[in-house]
């Protein structure tokens, strides 16, 4: 296998592995489902009892928020910061640093490619839903902008997992890293409440991090709002976490290197 071919292969291998696993991605589906009826029937009922709008957003545009972002995250191994931490402490990536290619790369593409094919499925069902509960978003147009945003939210998402992860080298375990992590995708995020409904100040804090190109950037476009720009936004938080992810680890490979793992 080739350099050029290997982020392909590793992608499709792991996606084909969660395909085939029905009885996965059933129980994914059915958390879904859940979460997001319960959400956005909460949502629905704030939004009824303050005058059919809450920050911006209508009832059909709150229910099509949740049901995005709720993908975003629930597409997503939820654990995954911890899972790389342990793999670190326990010496799993050491052994993996005598594979010719990056560490980071394969773990990156095989994670992206697990999470896919219940992303598109998790959309599927919450765009049905959306439909039936709610009706159409208010812009059905922003649709084709909200499904590469789906794809770059989980990219974001992935590798800035693997940037915290990267402190187990130093601390030989990630939990608190990942504690912290998913308590920033929650609120500075956008995951429970569109970042327009914070007070002024984290508003404009959660606009400086990365965190709302994960969850939020996706939903609010889904909700019907014609912003492209947010897309680009996206584009670019990838690239410094990439940055970020890679010197985090190239970092680290160096210490264990040093210490002998």
């Amino acid at each position: 296998m080739t350099r050029r071919r290997w982020p392909g292969v590793t992608a499709r291998t792991a996606a084909l592995r969660v395909v085939a696993e029905r009885g996965g991605m059933g129980v994914t589906l059915v958390f879904y489902v859940l979460v997001v009826v319960v959400l956005a029937s909460l949502w629905r009922v704030a939004v009824g009892a303050n005058g059919g709008n809450v920050a911006g957003y209508g009832a059909a545009a709150i229910t099509w928020y949740v049901v995005t972002t709720e993908a975003t995250v629930i597409a997503l191994n939820n654990r995954l910061i911890a899972d790389t931490g342990r793999d670190i402490g326990s010496g799993a990536v050491a052994v993996e640093l005598l594979r010719p290619a990056s560490v980071l790369g394969v773990r990156v593409f095989s994670e992206l490619g697990r999470c896919l094919p219940r992303l598109v499925a998790c959309a599927v069902v919450g765009g049905v839903l959306a439909l039936v509960t709610a009706g159409a978003p208010p812009r059905p147009a922003t649709l084709a902008l909200a499904a590469p945003s789906l794809v770059l939210a989980v990219a974001c998402n992935i590798v800035a997992q693997h940037a915290f992860a990267a402190t187990a080298f130093w601390l030989r375990d990630a939990g608190s890293a990942w504690f912290l992590y998913q308590k920033l995708i929650f609120i500075l995020g956008g995951m429970l409440i569109p970042l327009e409904a914070l007070p002024g100040w984290l508003e404009r804090t959660a606009s400086l991090l990365p965190f709302r190109a994960m969850s939020y950037a996706p939903a609010r476009l889904a909700s019907g709002h014609l912003e492209p720009v947010l897309l680009v936004q996206q584009v670019g938080w990838l690239v410094v976490l990439v940055g970020l992810a890679g010197a985090a680890f190239r970092a680290g490979e160096r210490r264990l290197q040093v210490v002998g793992g």
